[in-house]
C-alpha cells in the first residue's frame, strides 16, 4: 500500500482539530502554546506533502515549512517569555487568573 496526498491531508487534519481542541480548552499557558505548535507542525505537515505530490523537484513547500519552523521557534521563545513574566507576577499560570490588564 502506497500513501497518498489524501493520507497526508487527512493526518495533517487530524493533528489540526487535536491542536484547536486543546488550545480551545486548555486553562494552562503551557497547554495552549504547546497546542499551538501542534497545528503548525500540521500546517507542516500539508506543506510537505503537497511539494512532495504536486511539484516533486521543487523546494518551495520545504522552503515555506521551514519558514513556519522557524516562526514556531521564535513564538515559543516570546510565548514563554511573557509566561515566565506573569508567572513571576501573579504566581499562577492559569488563564483566567491573568488580571495584568484589568483597570
Amino acid at each position: 500500500m502506497t500513501l497518498s496526498l489524501g493520507h497526508y491531508l487527512v493526518l495533517g487534519a487530524a493533528l489540526f482539530l487535536i491542536g484547536l481542541f486543546g488550545a480551545l480548552t486548555r486553562r494552562n499557558v503551557i497547554g495552549i502554546l504547546m497546542s499551538i505548535e501542534l497545528m503548525f507542525n500540521a500546517a507542516n505537515i500539508n506543506l510537505a506533502a503537497f511539494n512532495h505530490f504536486l511539484h516533486p523537484g521543487g523546494v518551495a513547500g520545504m522552503t515555506v515549512a521551514l519558514f513556519v519552523i522557524t516562526v514556531a521557534a521564535a513564538e515559543v521563545v516570546v510565548g514563554l517569555a511573557l509566561v515566565l513574566a506573569i508567572y513571576r507576577n501573579s504566581k499562577t499560570v492559569y488563564v483566567e487568573d491573568f488580571h495584568l490588564l484589568k483597570g
